[in-house]
Formats: structure tokens, sequence, C-alpha cells
């Protein structure tokens, strides 16, 4: 099986909520969290809301995505996210977005943790901002804001692979640009390309929720590390070009 068709597998619906984090995983608006999960998710919040700010006020934490939800596979990973109104930082606000935005990704990359096999991504999500899973857990209040349910979908493998393809070479050739030209000359390329992706996502979540096409290719390009090897050679170019060679003294 090649890797579109394996990732394309993953995306498929299971009979029952991962039975490893739910305690009634056949009935999961009777369900619970397993005690252990959402003691360690408790924790990990912690230690995250700890490392955002001091004092931080924290309305909820949430789990989302495919742990909470129908859709789980091999390539699941604890999506939880403090709730944050924002508006407590006045006019300060947009700043720290910012902020809580490059912390969480230092938090995510300098921490490799792990419950159950499944690794823990953390996220600051404003209380204003629109949500769009289906299955939707309160960590803190340990009750369902969302129950998921099961959803029709039908995927046409051939428009799947069209649209992942148009992508692929989309990041292929910006990344063959990177190496070629240096970042000074591709970062409106970057900065474009970002801002495409996370509005094409954005419209299909919008539009038909998380199996629309342009969803499952988002998730495409991350399972199949397309976005990581992009961010990857940016980090690279931009090292290479702030580094000064050393040359041996004849």
């Amino acid at each position: 099986m090649d890797q579109i068709n394996n990732i394309l597998a993953s995306f498929n619906q299971q009979d029952k909520l991962n039975p490893k984090v739910w305690t009634k995983p056949e009935e999961p608006k009777e369900s619970k969290m397993n005690p252990k999960v959402k003691n360690a998710l408790l924790k990990i919040a912690d230690k995250f809301s700890e490392n955002l700010s001091d004092d931080l006020k924290v309305e909820d934490i949430i789990l989302t995505g495919s742990l909470s939800n129908y859709n789980w596979s091999n390539y699941s990973d604890f999506d939880l996210h403090l709730v944050i109104d924002f508006k407590q930082f006045g006019k300060q606000a947009e700043l720290y977005k910012e902020l809580f935005s490059l912390k969480k990704q230092l938090f995510n990359q300098n921490h490799d943790i792990k419950i159950f096999g499944y690794e823990v991504e953390l996220y600051a999500q404003d209380s204003d901002e629109s949500h769009f899973s289906t299955g939707v857990y309160s960590v803190k209040n340990d009750k369902w804001i969302t129950a998921p349910s099961k959803e029709k979908s039908q995927i046409d493998k051939e428009v799947f692979k069209t649209k992942i393809n148009s992508w692929k070479e989309k990041i292929e050739n910006l990344i063959k640009n990177i190496k070629k030209d240096g970042i000074k000359s591709s970062e409106k390329q970057i900065d474009s390309l970002k801002e495409k992706l996370k509005d094409y996502r954005k419209s299909g979540l919008e539009k038909e929720g998380e199996y629309s096409y342009e969803n499952l290719v988002f998730k495409y390009l991350r399972r199949s590390k397309l976005i990581e090897k992009l961010y990857n050679t940016i980090v690279k170019q931009t090292d290479k070009e702030l580094s000064v060679e050393t040359r041996k003294i004849e």
C-alpha cells in the first residue's frame, strides 16, 4: 500500500472511541475519560500554563481532535487546548497571542510527552475562537462539551490524490527555491503559502467539517511530514546564511 492510501486509511471511522482513553468507548455520551489519562493531561496543562505566563487565567482545558472522536488511528495525538480569554491582557492581547504561539511551538518541540504511545500537542486557544471539531471534551470539568457522533463521509480517492499532489508540488517547489535562492528571496512565497494553507483548511472546516477534502489534505501533509520538512528547510537555510565558515589559515 502506497503512502497516500496508507494515510487515507487512517481517516476511516472506527466502530468505537479509543478504549485506552474512554471508559465506555461504545457509548460516547455516557463515557468518561480514563482517570489516568485525565490526571496526566491536567498535569501537562498545568506545566504548559506555567510556561506561558505567571497567574494565567485558564477558562477551560479541552481535548479535541481524533482521540475525542471516531477517526482515531496510529497517527493520532492528544490535541490539548488551554482555553484563554485574551481580553484579560487588555490592549496587549494580540501581542500575547503571538507570544503564546511562539511558546507553544517551543514547548511542543522541546518536550516529547506521550500517553499510551500517543504524543501530546498543546495549544493556547482564544475563548472567542471558532472551533469546528465534532468531539470536544472538557478535561477540567470531566464532561463532554460536544459528544462525538459518526459522520457519513465518502472520500473519492482520485479527487483526494489530485488535491494532495497539487499541494505537494507547491511545497516541494518552495523547498527547492529556498535551497537555491535563499531565505530572503523566498520570504514572500513562504508567507503566502502559509496563509493559503491556513485559509484552505479553515474554509473546508467551515463548509463541510472534519471530513472536508481541505482538512484531510492538511492532515495528510502533516502526517506525511511534508510540512515538517518545509519548516526544517527554512530553519537549516536560515542557520546556513547566518553562519560564518571557519577556513584553514595557510
